[in-house]
């Protein structure tokens, strides 16, 4: 049985005073997440160049099981839970990969 990752695309609006700390807490929750989830293949954040405060986030699972794990990891939701009051937008869109590469 073959395992279909899954792939989305967070799109994020921080409020600008707590951008700095936010940005922290997603730093510290995407190195957990790599590190300890074995079904975690990739989470890359970036911010968008003249809009600091509007991140988006790559994420790649291994499947849908390994997904939902991480939404239940406890290092997720404790930064769910320090960034709820930051974030003023959240769109979690479904997307399907076309090239994914990265050197090992």
């Amino acid at each position: 049985m073959s395992r279909k990752p899954v792939v989305r695309m967070a799109e994020l609006e921080i409020a600008p005073e707590t951008l700095e700390t936010y940005s922290a807490l997603l730093a510290e929750e995407i190195e957990a997440s790599v590190a300890l989830e074995d079904g975690v293949l990739s989470l890359c954040a970036v911010s968008i160049r003249d809009h600091p405060n509007r991140i988006r986030i790559l994420e790649v699972y291994t499947d849908q099981a390994a997904y939902e794990a991480h939404l239940q990891a406890p290092h997720f939701q404790k930064y769910k839970n320090q960034t709820a009051g930051m974030v003023t937008s959240l769109a979690l869109i479904e997307v399907d990969p076309i090239a994914m590469r990265a050197k090992p």
